[in-house]
Parts: structure tokens; C-alpha cells; sequence
């Protein structure tokens, strides 16, 4: 995985591109009606009910907009929320408080959704051995929020991209002429690179598991499109030698069947590309 650095370093590029891309010449609502020196006050108020996620990054806007907004935060990431709310109240600058707002907002409501949608995942399989994992269907350009706000909701994340960590995938055993040569190239490619990445391989059937278990050093087999009963197979037939993972189409309604096999991971695209943002608004208080 990236470090804390790393991370912070891509979500002080979100902020910068997006004020960049919604402010550009300057916000000339904000600046034809309200002066300069005008002060007021928001609230961040819910209008729906689920997880909230995101006010750490709203405080991080907020700073790089004006370092002179203060926030006033009444519910931490990661609190369950319901409608009438309220989540901070920030003050200062009018025109800045209004710079901030849409970037605030957008990024909120999609994280709240993603840390909402992943917390139901976390709780159905509560009492099994099986963490839910993010993968790399995320929004190109926010996979940082993204990836947070499946953390935020109780959630793990896989490899945050293509550079820290190796997964052989069928395309690349396919291309590459097979499962022991793919490993093989990798184990080699990385000594010769001097690279300390971890190996995860994608396996389509029960023989091409069997394959992997006959190479050292693979961190976790991808278990891909298994029913429940070849799951279990395969569980078995790996046993302690390497961590496993079930993914493919696995929604709430079959979560637990899968966890109840004795996976170590389930991943999940659909925590990331199919959630409906929490309605969420930055209000003025009078």
C-alpha cells in the first residue's frame, strides 16, 4: 500500500485541481455581491441518513481556500447520521466560506454514500473471518476520497493502483502464456528491479488454482466467479499456504454465503461505482 504521505500527497492534488477547475478567474457570483470583508457563518446540515464521511477533507478545503475559516465540528467521520443533523458550522470569510462550498459538498456526499454502502457490507459479514475490500473502480482522479471513504465506513483497501502491488489477472496470464510462467517473470522481474511488492493471482477455476499452489511466494489468490460450492474447493485446497479473496459480482444479498466459504477478503467494485451520493447541504446561518 502507499504511505500516509503518498496519500496526503494526492489529496492535496484533488484540492488544488478542483478549486483550479470551479474557481478558475474567480467565483464572480461571490465577488459581484458580497464584499470583501464580510464574515458569516454555515452549517453542514443532513438531509438523508447513513454514514457521514469527509469531514476531515472539508477541513482541508476549508484551510487551502482561506487559512482564516475556522470549522466547528459536531460529528466525526465515520458517525451514523440522520436527517436534520448537523455536522459542523464553519466561519469566516463570506466569499471564502462560498469558494469552498461545492467542493465540499460534491466530495461529502459521494464519500458519505461510499462509507454508508461499505458499513452495510462490514455489517453482514460481522461474526466470519472475511474483510470487504475496495478495488480499482473508482472515479478517475478522487480514487484517494474514494479509497478513504471505504476506511471511514469500516472497510479495507486493496492496492490503492497499479504500482504497489502485482496482480496477474487473466489478461496478463493469458498474454503471457500461462499461470507458472506469469509467476515466474514476476518473481524475477521484481528481484532484478529490486522491488519488495506483494504478488496476488487471479485463478478461473479449480486446475488453475491448483497451478498457482505449485509456485512459492504468491501473497493471496483472487478466487474469480466461483459458485459457493467450488469456493469452498478452493478454500480447502489452499489451506494456510496463501490468503484468499472471492470477488466477481458479489453483492449484499451474497456476501455472507461467500464469507461463510472461509475467504480471508471479499472485494467489491460495487462499493466504489454504484452508490447514490448522501443529500447533503452547506447552509448560511441567519
Amino acid at each position: 500500500m502507499i504511505s500516509k504521505k503518498q496519500f496526503q500527497k494526492e489529496i492535496d492534488l484533488i484540492i488544488a485541481n478542483a478549486i483550479r477547475e470551479d474557481v478558475g478567474s474567480g467565483d464572480h457570483s461571490s465577488l459581484a455581491c458580497i464584499s470583501e470583508e464580510a464574515e458569516g457563518t454555515a452549517k453542514l446540515l443532513v438531509k438523508d441518513e447513513g454514514i457521514i464521511a469527509g469531514v476531515e477533507f472539508a477541513k482541508q478545503v476549508f484551510d487551502f481556500v482561506d487559512h482564516g475559516l475556522e470549522v466547528d465540528v459536531k460529528i466525526k467521520d465515520g458517525t451514523p447520521v440522520k436527517y436534520g443533523d448537523v455536522v459542523f458550522y464553519v466561519s469566516g470569510l463570506s466569499q471564502s466560506i462560498l469558494k469552498a462550498e461545492r467542493l465540499v459538498l460534491n466530495a461529502m456526499q459521494r464519500m458519505s454514500a461510499i462509507a454508508t454502502k461499505t458499513n452495510q457490507y462490514v455489517k453482514l459479514l460481522e461474526g466470519t473471518n472475511t474483510q470487504i475490500l475496495d478495488t480499482r473502480k473508482t472515479t478517475p482522479g478522487i480514487r484517494a476520497l474514494e479509497k478513504w471513504a471505504v476506511k471511514i465506513g469500516g472497510g479495507e483497501n486493496h492496492r490503492f493502483a497499479l504500482y504497489d502491488m502485482i496482480m496477474l489477472k487473466d489478461n496478463h496470464i493469458d498474454f503471457c502464456g500461462g499461470i507458472t510462467k506469469a509467476i515466474a517473470q514476476t518473481k524475477a522481474y521484481l528481484k532484478k528491479n529490486k522491488l519488495n511488492l506483494k504478488i496476488i493471482v487471479e485463478a478461473r477455476s479449480l486446475d488453475e488454482i491448483a497451478e498457482i499452489l505449485e509456485s512459492d511466494g504468491v501473497y493471496r489468490i483472487l478466487i474469480d466467479n466461483f459458485n459457493y460450492e467450488d469456493t469452498k474447493k478452493a478454500v480447502a485446497m489452499i489451506g494456510d499456504k496463501c490468503l484468499t479473496e472471492s470477488s466477481g459480482g458479489i453483492t449484499l444479498e451474497t456476501a455472507r454465503k461467500y464469507a461463510e466459504c472461509g475467504v480471508n477478503y471479499i472485494s467489491s467494485g460495487a462499493l466504489t461505482h454504484s452508490v447514490y451520493n448522501m443529500d447533503l447541504s452547506l447552509k448560511a446561518v441567519q
